[in-house]
C-alpha cells in the first residue's frame, strides 16, 4: 500500500512536468532550426526499430522457404539484406547526427540560461544577496544552468522511443493483445519505484542545500591563491579538512541509504519485469510451435516484444528522471520569477542634466531585513550642490549604509530621500546610478587586464583608451600601470597565465581610477584608500578636491587629517547624526569629534 507521503511525491513529481513547457520555450528560442532538425531527425529514426524487425521476419521466412522447397532463387532474400544493411547504415547516419545537435543546442541553451541568470541576478534589490536563503536559491539555480543538455537529450529521446513503441506495439495487439498486458505487468512495478526513489533524493539534495554550498566554500578557501597565506601561517588545513570530511560524510551517510534501498527494490521490481517477458517467451514459442506462428513471425514477435520491454522499463525510467530533474528545473524558474522591489517606476521624471538643490534626507530610518536594529535612525541632513561632505564614525556607526540609500541600493525603512525637491524613487534608477559615481572600500579586484580593471568604473568606455588613461593619471594609477610589463593590457591577479598580482595600494589606485571613468555629479569614496599610507591618502584626496571641482561629494575615512579637508564633517554614532559642520566649528564646539581629533593628531607627535 502506497503511503500518503508517496502519494504526495508522485503527485509533486507529475505537477514538475508543467516546467517543460517554459523549458521548450527557452530551447525553441535558443535556436529554432536546430530545434526542429532535432525533432524530425528524431522522427525518423523512431520507425527504423520497427522496419529492421519486420525486415528481420522476412528474411528468416525467406529462408526457411528457400531451404523447404529446394530453390536457388535467391534475389529476395538479397534484396531484404540489402534492405537491413541500409537501414543499419541509415540509422547510424541519424544517430551521429541527433547526437551533434544535441550537443550543440545543449550548449547554445546552457550559455543562454547562463546569460539569463546572471542578467537576471543583477536586476535583483542588494539586500537579498546578505541572505543565507537566498544564496541556497542563487546555488540551486546556477546549478541548472549547466547539465540542461541532459534533459533536453532526454525529453527528445522520449518522445523519440514512444513513437518507436506505439509503432512495434501495433504489431504485438495485430498478433495477440494478450502480449500487452503482460508488458505492462513486466515494467509498471520498476516505474513505480523508480519515481519513489527519485522523490526521496531531490528531497534529500534540496534540503542539505545549505550544507552542500558549505561544502562547496570550504573546497574553495581550502585551495585557493586568496587564502594560501592564512591557511599556513595558521596552519588551517587540518581544521578544514576535518570539517569538510564531517559534513561530506553525513551527507554520504543520508545518500547511501536511499541508494541502498533503491539498489535492492530495483532488483527485485526488474526480476517481475524479467519473469513476465519470459512467461511471453513461452507463449509465442508454444503458438509457433503449434503451426499458429511462421518462425519469421516469432522472430518478429520475440524481438518486438523484449525491445518493447527494454524500451518501455528505459521510458518509464527515463520519465522518472525527468520528473527529477524537472523538479530540480524548478528551481531555476523560481530564481527567475524573483521580482526585485527597487524599480524605476513607468512614470520616472528624467535626472536633473545639473543638480540645482541637493539631496536632502528627511528623518531617514533604515534596518537591514531580519534585523531589529536600526543602521540609520531618524537621520536628517542636507547635500548641496557642489558640496564636499565627510561622513566619520566608529566602525558600524551607518556611514555606508548612508552611501547605499544615496545610490538607492536600499530603500529607507521610514522618512525619505530627496532630490531637487523629488523623492529619490522618482527618478530613473539607470540615469541615477549613471550619475554617482562609488568607490567602496571593499572593491573587487578583478582578474582581468589593467585597462578593463579601470573602464570597469564606466564599461561603455571599455574601448576609449585615452578616458581610460586620464582615469589612471588623475587617481595615479597610471605610475602603476605603467611599470607593468604589458602596461594596460597587462592581466591583474594570479588566477590565468601571465598574470601580475598588485599591492593593496596599487590596488587602490586602479580602483580609484575607476571613479574618475564616470562623469558623474555626485562622486563617493567609501574608504578605499585605506591600504595607502597617511601620505599618500593625503595626496590622493588633494587631488580628488582639484578634479571634482563643480561637484558633490562625500567622502568615508577614518584619518581625520584628510576629512578636515571637506566643507563639512558629519559625524554618524550608532546610524544617528550625533554633530555636522566644518573641522573648525566641530573643533570649537569641543564634542566627540574634537576629541578623537586631538587623539589621532597625539598618535603622530
Amino acid at each position: 500500500m502506497i503511503s500518503k507521503k508517496e502519494k504526495s511525491s508522485f503527485k509533486d513529481q507529475f505537477a514538475a512536468l508543467k516546467n517543460l513547457g517554459p523549458f521548450f520555450r527557452m530551447v525553441w528560442e535558443t535556436d529554432r532550426a536546430m530545434t526542429t532538425a532535432n525533432v524530425v531527425l528524431r522522427i525518423i529514426k523512431s520507425i527504423i526499430p520497427l522496419a529492421m524487425l519486420y525486415v528481420g521476419k522476412e528474411i528468416v521466412d525467406e529462408v526457411i522457404h528457400l531451404i523447404n522447397v529446394g530453390s536457388d532463387d535467391k534475389s529476395v532474400i538479397w534484396f531484404w539484406l540489402s534492405l537491413e544493411l541500409g537501414l543499419a547504415v541509415f540509422s547510424e547516419i541519424m544517430n551521429r547526427a541527433i547526437t551533434l545537435i544535441d550537443s550543440l543546442l545543449g550548449d547554445l541553451f546552457s550559455n543562454k540560461s547562463s546569460e539569463q541568470l546572471i542578467r537576471h541576478a543583477a536586476q535583483l534589490d542588494l539586500y537579498r544577496f546578505e541572505d543565507a536563503e537566498f544564496y541556497d536559491k542563487l546555488a540551486l539555480a546556477r546549478r541548472q544552468t549547466t547539465g540542461r543538455t541532459i534533459l533536453l537529450s532526454q525529453v527528445l529521446t522520449q518522445l523519440q522511443e514512444m513513437v518507436t513503441v506505439i509503432s512495434l506495439g501495433a504489431g504485438l495487439v495485430y498478433f495477440n493483445y494478450w502480449l500487452i498486458i503482460i508488458l505492462i505487468i513486466a515494467v509498471v512495478p520498476s516505474f513505480l519505484g523508480e519515481t519513489h526513489f527519485n522523490q526521496r533524493t531531490y528531497s534529500l539534495t534540496r534540503s542539505w542545500t545549505p550544507e552542500r554550498r558549505e561544502l562547496d566554500y570550504l573546497r574553495y578557501i581550502g585551495a585557493s591563491d586568496e587564502t594560501a597565506k592564512e591557511i599556513k601561517i595558521f596552519g588551517l588545513s587540518h581544521f578544514i579538512v576535518d570539517r569538510f570530511k564531517m559534513i561530506a560524510d553525513k551527507y554520504y551517510h543520508a545518500n547511501r541509504i536511499i541508494a541502498t534501498r533503491r539498489a535492492i527494490w530495483g532488483t527485485l521490481l526488474s526480476a517481475i519485469g524479467t519473469l513476465a517477458y519470459y512467461g511471453a517467451y513461452v507463449f509465442i514459442i508454444i503458438q509457433t510451435i503449434g503451426g499458429l506462428l511462421t518462425v519469421g513471425t516469432l522472430t518478429f514477435l520475440a524481438g518486438s516484444f523484449n525491445r518493447m520491454r527494454t524500451m518501455l522499463q528505459m521510458i518509464m525510467n527515463r520519465f522518472s528522471k525527468i520528473t527529477q530533474e524537472s523538479l530540480y528545473l524548478k528551481d531555476f524558474f523560481e530564481f527567475l520569477d524573483l521580482k526585485p522591489q527597487i524599480q524605476t517606476p513607468l512614470d520616472f521624471i528624467p535626472f536633473p542634466k545639473k543638480i540645482k538643490q541637493g539631496f536632502v534626507f528627511d528623518n531617514v530610518s533604515f534596518k537591514y531585513p531580519n534585523s531589529e536594529k536600526y543602521a540609520i535612525k531618524d537621520l536628517s541632513f542636507h547635500l548641496k550642490p557642489n558640496e564636499k561632505l565627510a561622513l566619520v564614525g566608529e566602525n558600524g556607526a551607518g556611514k555606508t549604509t548612508l552611501v547605499k540609500l544615496l545610490a538607492r541600493l536600499y530603500e529607507p525603512t521610514s522618512g525619505s530621500i530627496m532630490l531637487d525637491g523629488e523623492p529619490l524613487q522618482k527618478y530613473s534608477l539607470l540615469e541615477l546610478r549613471d550619475n554617482i559615481g562609488v568607490i567602496f572600500q571593499d572593491y573587487i579586484r578583478f582578474q582581468m587586464k589593467a585597462s578593463e580593471n579601470i573602464a570597469i568604473g564606466n564599461i561603455e568606455k571599455l574601448n576609449e583608451l585615452p578616458t581610460i588613461k586620464s582615469a589612471a593619471t588623475k587617481s595615479l594609477a597610471d605610475s602603476v600601470v605603467n611599470d607593468l610589463p604589458d602596461e594596460y593590457e597587462q592581466m591583474l591577479g594570479k588566477r590565468f597565465a601571465k598574470g601580475v598580482e598588485l599591492s593593496g595600494g596599487q590596488w587602490q589606485k586602479v580602483a580609484l581610477a575607476r571613479a574618475y571613468m564616470r562623469d558623474a555629479q555626485l562622486l563617493i569614496l567609501d574608504e578605499p584608500t585605506s591600504a595607502l599610507d597617511a601620505r599618500a591618502e593625503h595626496e590622493v584626496f588633494l587631488r580628488f578636491a582639484e578634479l571634482i571641482e563643480g561637484k558633490a561629494a562625500v567622502l568615508i575615512s577614518h584619518r581625520f587629517s584628510t576629512v578636515r579637508m571637506a566643507d563639512r564633517i558629519l559625524f554618524l554614532e550608532n546610524g544617528q547624526l550625533l554633530e555636522l559642520g566644518s573641522h573648525e566649528q566641530l573643533l570649537a564646539k569641543e564634542g566627540k569629534y574634537a576629541e578623537l581629533f586631538k587623539l589621532q593628531a597625539q598618535g603622530y607627535q
